[in-house]
C-alpha cells in the first residue's frame, strides 16, 4: 500500500464513520517500532506503522486509522482527545476503532558486551561497547573483551 492509498483510505473512512472531512496529510513512518500510528497535535498529521499492513493486513490498519482518527477529530473540536478522556472513549466504541494495536513482534534481541578484568578476573556485563584503552575496572585492573 502507498501513501496516496493510504491518504484516500483515511479520507474515505473519515467520510463514511466520522462524517467529518480530513483535511491533513496521512502517510507511512517505518521508524515507528511498537505504536500502531501516531497524530501530531501541531500540525494534525497523521503517522502509521506499515508493519500493521504487513503482519496483520488491511482490516488492523482500518481499526488504527479509526483510533487515529479519534484523536484528530476530538482535538480539532476541542473535546478530550486521550486515551483517559470519556470523549475518546465513546467516539472510538462508537467507530469500532482498535483501543491497541496488537503485537508486532519485531522486539529485537538485546545484545550484551563481555569484558573481563585482567588482574582481579571479574566479568563485567555491558550493553554498550566500552573503550577499553580509556576505561578500567574497579580495581585498576585493565579490560580485555570477551567474545561470547
Amino acid at each position: 500500500m502507498t501513501n496516496d492509498e493510504l491518504q484516500c483510505l483515511v479520507e474515505e473512512i473519515s467520510k463514511k464513520d466520522f462524517k467529518r472531512p480530513f483535511r491533513h496529510q496521512a502517510t507511512f513512518n517505518k521508524r515507528l517500532r511498537t505504536t500502531g500510528g501516531r497524530y501530531h497535535l501541531s500540525s494534525h498529521r497523521l503517522d502509521f506503522n506499515p508493519r500493521v499492513v504487513e503482519v496483520y493486513g488491511k482490516e488492523e490498519l482500518i481499526g488504527v486509522i479509526k483510533h487515529e482518527l479519534c484523536h484528530y477529530h476530538l482535538h480539532l473540536e476541542g473535546k478530550g482527545y486521550q486515551h483517559k478522556d470519556s470523549d475518546f472513549k465513546k467516539l472510538l466504541k462508537e467507530t469500532g476503532g482498535s483501543r491497541f494495536v496488537k503485537a508486532l513482534g519485531d522486539k529485537t534481541t538485546l545484545t550484551y558486551r563481555y569484558y573481563e578484568c585482567a588482574s582481579c578476573h571479574s566479568t563485567i556485563i555491558r550493553r554498550r561497547r566500552i573503550n577499553t584503552e580509556k576505561y578500567v575496572c574497579q580495581c585498576g585492573g585493565k579490560l580485555k573483551n570477551l567474545v561470547k
